[in-house]
């Protein structure tokens, strides 16, 4: 029977491999990246909706100091009040278009009191006398202004460092109302805003997200075929040894025996010299 070699423990492991890969492909990995892609259109479809709607007041965004989510993210809203500048930080170790940057974060008291915390933009760093510094830059104007900016959920350190003072300033490792919150000892709404472009206070305003789908439909289609390929590539080896001559499904007994590289050697030899014979005879 030529299918005794289906129950070789190799062939056995084989087919155990082939079947695990491909169902991580096809249960794990690819749906993982189909779950990338959807998040990433829900996304780019905020931040669309957002730049084109009208800003709104923030208890109207956020009513109750609901904290931003998927459905209020990336929204425009107008807020008064005054900038805390006292309370200002710095968020270290960020990248803006490629580029390392400080963060500017300036607590920002509503006139109903509350306080809300305002991403000014960014900066770039100059050369300290031993490391990255903050540079000098504007301070936050004094008095009464309006501003228009976009929700933004907080951000967290995952590594939970700190708050330290660096060059003279408070700096931070996220950017976020619960880090600002521990560093400045100040009562902040969830969430921070980050200022559009022409604001009083404004610094190098950050750049919206990029609104292209990315690679992630691609990866999990990928992934899919590559599911397929192992059980593909198994099926046509399987068939390969069924077939006649398959060395797998011939019995030991039956197989052409290999030669050894000095009996080729031996054997070439041979030919060389019968034929040289042959040429002599002739």
């Amino acid at each position: 029977m030529r299918f005794w070699f289906l129950l070789r423990p190799g062939w056995l492991a084989l087919t155990a491999l082939v079947l695990v890969f491909a169902a991580v492909c096809v249960t794990l990995l690819s749906p993982w990246q189909f779950r990338r892609n959807e998040e990433r259109a829900t996304t780019n479809d905020a931040i669309s909706n957002a730049a084109n709607a009208a800003p709104v007041a923030l208890a109207t965004a956020l009513p109750d100091g609901a904290q931003p989510g998927p459905g209020t993210e990336w929204r425009t809203v107008r807020v008064t009040g005054r900038y805390l500048g006292a309370d200002e930080v710095v968020a270290r170790l960020r990248t803006v278009l490629g580029q390392a940057a400080f963060e500017v974060l300036t607590p920002f008291r509503l006139t109903d009191g509350s306080v809300v915390l305002v991403d000014r933009g960014y900066v770039r760093p100059v050369q300290g006398n031993q490391a990255v510094a903050v540079p000098d830059f504007a301070k936050p104007p004094t008095g009464t202004v309006t501003l228009t900016a976009r929700l933004r959920a907080d951000e967290r350190d995952p590594r939970g460092r700190p708050p330290e003072r660096r060059d003279g300033r408070l700096q931070v490792y996220a950017v976020g109302s619960g880090v600002v919150e521990h560093a400045t000892k100040l009562d902040i709404r969830p969430g921070y805003l980050q200022l559009n472009d022409d604001n009083p206070g404004v610094l190098a305003a950050l750049p919206l997200p990029e609104l292209d789908s990315g690679p992630f439909l691609s990866y999990a289609l990928q992934w899919i075929a590559f599911g397929a390929m192992a059980i593909l590539a198994w099926l046509y080896f399987t068939w390969r040894e069924i077939r006649p001559g398959g060395v797998l499904a011939t019995p030991k007994a039956e197989r052409p025996g290999r030669m050894s590289v000095a009996q080729q050697i031996a054997e070439e030899e041979q030919r060389e010299r019968s034929a040289a014979a042959a040429a002599q005879q002739g």
